[in-house]
């Protein structure tokens, strides 16, 4: 009877919706994946992301690129409502996804000038597992696709206040900047350091001051050391549903890397085909000329030849 009770007065509404003390609870949990043909840098990478993560879930490569929706099905069997994505194709491009599962919308990246925290070798260290501020530029509220991207971007790397893995501290910011198209990311530590207590030679005869309880407080100094990873992210297209949908955005000004690639060949195909031209007209001129034993226009003989004397 007891569970008919309980049952009943859940349909009746008699169940308080949200939790009691009235504040939403943040639940992200972010499904981080590869395909396969990646290389070892792209391999540091993403396990330097999911560091970054203390709220995500590591999972083996995914063995198909066209048929992405199965990644829905993954996000639901291990409980995350976010995908992060990295596809490589030719063992040299590598393209991003962020979704949002299991009803999007999906933003589709080409990833550029990524560099891993082990080659940066950058002095800032952070707390593993500390939680970061997300801070955006302000260019980010001006276009409704960057907003779109922005609210992605909040809900993969901002990490919920109580994720099992995550630590009671915020020790580092990541930034998110807009210039050229792309969309820069940075990764830097909040440095707490004392100034230092020493007097200098110039006021060292002067009295010294009584410091009042404001100065106590701004006595600590706080500098930002970059600690990596460190990429550049340019967005291509914007699907409504998850892997899937009608395209919302679609970036004109994206050029394919394969296209830039196919352009240096022609480039470099054109300058040997200018070269070989050049030769057979040199041929052809040196024949005309009557300068060739062979081809072209032959030199009239003249009458004082040797030849002709001693014929």
């Amino acid at each position: 009877m007891a569970s008919v009770y309980k049952s009943l007065s859940k349909t009746n509404g008699h169940e308080k919706e949200g939790p009691a003390n009235g504040v939403k609870k943040n639940k992200q949990r972010v499904l981080i994946l590869s395909s396969r043909g990646i290389t070892y840098r792209h391999r540091h990478l993403l396990n330097d992301i999911a560091s970054l993560l203390p709220h995500s879930r590591k999972d083996a490569k995914l063995d198909t690129k066209s048929k992405l929706y199965q990644l829905n099905e993954l996000a639901e069997l291990y409980n995350c409502n976010n995908v992060f994505f990295f596809e490589a194709r030719k063992g040299k491009d590598l393209y991003l996804w962020m979704s949002k599962a299991p009803n999007g919308p999906t933003v589709k990246m080409h990833m550029q000038n990524l560099h891993t925290m082990e080659e940066l070798h950058f002095t800032g260290n952070c707390l593993k597992g500390s939680r970061p501020i997300l801070s955006f530029d302000a260019s980010f509220d001006k276009e409704p696709h960057l907003r779109v991207i922005k609210e992605l971007f909040l809900h993969i790397f901002g990490v919920p206040k109580g994720a099992r893995k995550a630590k009671p501290f915020i020790d580092h910011v990541m930034g998110f900047t807009l210039a050229d198209g792309k969309i820069w990311i940075r990764n830097y530590q909040i440095n707490e350091t004392e100034p230092s207590k020493a007097i200098p030679s110039d006021t060292a005869d002067a009295a010294p001051k009584k410091k009042s309880g404001k100065d106590k407080d701004k006595e600590t100094e706080v500098a930002l050391v970059e600690i990596g990873p460190r990429f550049v992210l340019t967005p291509i297209v914007i699907q409504e549903g998850s892997f899937g949908g009608p395209i919302i955005y679609e970036n004109k000004e994206f050029v394919s890397p394969n296209q830039v690639r196919s352009e240096i060949r022609l480039k470099k195909a054109g300058r040997y085909n200018a070269r070989a031209e050049q030769g057979v007209e040199r041929l052809a001129k040196k024949g005309e000329l009557g300068l060739r034993t062979s081809g072209g226009r032959k030199m009239k003989r003249d009458e004082l030849d040797t030849a002709e004397l001693f014929a």
